[in-house]
């Protein structure tokens, strides 16, 4: 495989926008199975739902038939930060659970409903590396179908703490952006967001070619 350039990045979104490059599947096709299967019943009555026209929606919903609710389902935020240290190195964890368990990604994690992207950014960045930091610019936003989820990607300076694994961190560590592990990488949502950081912060240094592209 050839390795990625800044410019094939920009280009591998094609016409669903860049956000779409994480993603292996194609859009439109409504609810993933795995997560239909979790919402089978009405919150409002208990009724079964069932999923099919509903009228005044442009496309088909879970609705229940007993009292007309329809369940919206959709994806969930992750709030992820790239840590940078004093002297420009990434920090990246070594997960310790799954997906992606023994792999290298960027700290992050589902935005809570009573905190701000900001807030959720600082929390999960802390819980996970034992690092305090303070988001700067958004590096990009990543849509993962597979998941129904969308990732949202900070740039961040690390401003105090000391590094500490968690049971989601076998491992805390910095890399020189010329030492990106590629080939260890645990998701494609940190492969696009690392590219990203490079084209912008380092354009001389070109992607490598990891094995979570491959899968």
């Amino acid at each position: 495989m050839t390795k990625p350039t800044a410019d094939r990045s920009l280009e591998s979104g094609s016409d669903r926008g860049l956000d779409a490059r994480p993603t292996d599947i194609e859009s439109g096709r409504g609810i993933p199975s795995w997560l239909a299967a979790s919402i089978t019943y009405c919150s409002r009555c208990g009724a079964e739902l069932h999923f099919g026209e509903v009228p005044g929606e442009e496309r088909h919903r879970l609705a229940c038939l007993s009292c007309g609710f329809v369940a919206y389902v959709n994806p969930r935020l992750v709030v992820t930060t790239l840590p940078l240290t004093d002297d420009g190195e990434l920090v990246l964890i070594r997960r310790g659970i799954e997906p992606g368990i023994g792999s290298w990604a960027q700290p992050g994690g589902f935005l809570e409903v009573d905190e701000t992207v900001t807030e959720a950014a600082r929390r999960e960045t802390l819980e996970e590396t034992g690092l305090i930091v303070e988001p700067g610019e958004i590096v990009g936003l990543y849509t993962r179908l597979e998941a129904a989820v969308v990732v949202l990607a900070f740039e961040a300076r690390v401003m105090g703490g000391e590094p500490a694994t968690s049971p989601e961190s076998l491992e805390v560590r910095t890399f020189a952006p010329d030492a990106i592990p590629w080939d260890g990488i645990a998701f494609k949502t940190t492969y696009w967001a690392i590219v990203d950081w490079l084209a912008r912060r380092h354009p001389e240094i070109q992607p490598g070619d990891p094995a979570v592209l491959r899968r």
